[in-house]
């Protein structure tokens, strides 16, 4: 995957030299946990369901960042359809017209438009981001340490969404449940809590993959962006003006004038987006086989929501455990 406008030097790690071959034997060698509805791998201080991390390796291996690349970064069930639909309207408004009838957002899944680094079928089929032209607006779920070193070197802007916990472990337990193939009553809150507040879930621990995202964001934050659902939710024509900005690409008096802003985020919306049909019907491919049903990606939206499915106790418990590993940092939620 390697173009004029990639690194020419590299930082390598003994990973990446991993055949396909070997690929499948260096992943049985590393640390293995059962308790998901999928047993999850340790791999450099962060838990992945197998088919995963074949393509976390694979992009470690192969992915050439370019200067010009935005990088969309989340945990899972942190909002990530909803900042690919954001940046994807922000970044491309001047090639489609946020009130045609035939605007990619309209007709595409935003998870469509927004291809995943390491998850290749997660675009509705595998796309090679090689051979995409630049700028790139490519998506991530890895946190800051597993992405390419020249990801900073090259100075690639980075946009990072996070989610208040609470909501983002009832979102993922949702999710998983949804996925899961074989029936059964799936897995329980208070189990799926207690590997959560261990740091024992997919892409955990929660707070380090935060952390390093946050950390950056203080060193580097014409690069960086740090972002959270919440603040989408309270305002999401501001992030939609921080966004243009962050990336480059300010919105006009023109386009102020007009409330592009505004309109931006109606079509973004999750009402819009959950109404419309291309959303509920068909499918991705996710890693390992795992096909997973459009509508899945969407839920609810809500913020709070976690106290319709966990006491309050557990809630506080989590809350404190969080702020205690957060400590020192200026990250609050």
């Amino acid at each position: 995957m390697s173009s004029p406008e990639s690194a020419t030097a590299t930082e390598s790690s003994p990973e990446d030299a991993i055949s396909e071959e070997s690929l499948k034997d260096f992943i049985s060698s590393l640390p293995s946990r059962e308790g998901w509805p999928q047993p999850l791998i340790q791999y450099k201080g962060y838990w992945f369901k197998p088919g995963i991390l074949e393509g976390v390796l694979r992009a470690s291996r192969d992915f050439a960042p370019r200067a010009g690349d935005v990088v969309l970064a989340t945990q899972p069930k942190c909002g990530t359809t909803w900042l690919k639909a954001l940046a994807f309207a922000v970044s491309n408004r001047s090639r489609h017209g946020l009130g045609a009838a035939d605007h990619p957002l309209l007709t595409r899944h935003p998870q469509h438009l927004v291809p995943f680094i390491e998850i290749p079928g997660a675009a509705g089929g595998h796309v090679d981001i090689g051979a995409l032209p630049s700028p790139r607006l490519l998506a991530t779920h890895l946190p800051m340490s597993l992405l390419r070193p020249e990801t900073r070197s090259l100075r690639c802007r980075v946009v990072y969404l996070c989610r208040d916990p609470k909501d983002t472990l009832v979102s993922r337990l949702h999710f998983e449940n949804k996925v899961a193939r074989g029936g059964g009553a799936g897995l329980l809150m208070d189990d799926a809590f207690g590997m959560f507040c261990e740091g024992f879930s997919p892409y955990g621990p929660f707070w380090d993959h935060c952390l390093e995202y946050w950390e950056e964001s203080m060193v580097r934050p014409d690069t960086v962006l740090f972002l959270k659902y919440e603040e989408i939710k309270s305002d999401p024509a501001r992030v939609v003006r921080r966004l243009a900005t962050f990336l480059g690409i300010p919105l006009t008096e023109e386009e102020e004038g007009s409330g592009v802003a505004e309109e931006v985020a109606r079509m973004c919306s999750f009402e819009k987006l959950t109404g419309l049909e291309v959303n509920q019907v068909g499918g991705v491919s996710h890693g390992n086989k795992v096909h997973v049903d459009n509508s899945v990606f969407y839920r609810k939206g809500e913020v709070g929501d976690w106290a319709n499915h966990m006491s309050r106790e557990m809630g506080e418990k989590l809350d404190r455990m969080v702020q205690d590993k957060l400590q020192g940092s200026g990250l609050v939620f």
